[in-house]
């Protein structure tokens, strides 16, 4: 298994950057190593996040949301496997922080628990990889 490299990325950043592009800098953002990343963690091919991205478009992005919070929930159960604690990302929490939440950062705080759960998954596996 590879080494993680980036185990510190700022969710609520990214999310704020990404909702004001309209979802467009998670096309580049993924294509730069966060898809594979996500692939190795899960240990699984997802679909790529521009073709989410794409289907998204004719419904207002229903099916982006629905692929990210599928992949939140796979997340959140690796992490589990690994015994980590604390709090995790989920489909629910993907999801409704995302339309319940979109006047009042919502987007933002659900990316932000996304990615705290994916840098706590990754630095695991360091660990437990011995780096």
């Amino acid at each position: 298994m590879k080494k993680f490299e980036h185990t510190d990325r700022k969710g609520f950043w990214l999310g704020f950057i990404d909702f004001f592009t309209a979802g467009l800098f998670f096309v580049f953002y993924m294509k730069n190593g966060l898809q594979d990343d996500i692939d190795e963690v899960l240990g699984k091919k997802t679909q790529k996040y521009h073709i989410a991205y794409l289907l998204g478009i004719p419904n207002l992005f229903i099916y982006t949301l629905v692929w990210m919070a599928r992949i939140a929930e796979d997340l959140r159960n690796k992490a589990i496997e690994l015994g980590i604690e604390g709090e995790l990302t989920s489909y629910k929490h993907m999801f409704n922080w995302n339309v319940f939440g979109i006047l009042c950062f919502g987007p933002m705080i659900a990316t932000e628990r996304f990615f705290d759960t994916l840098n706590k998954v990754e630095k695991e596996l360091n660990r437990r990889n011995g780096y």
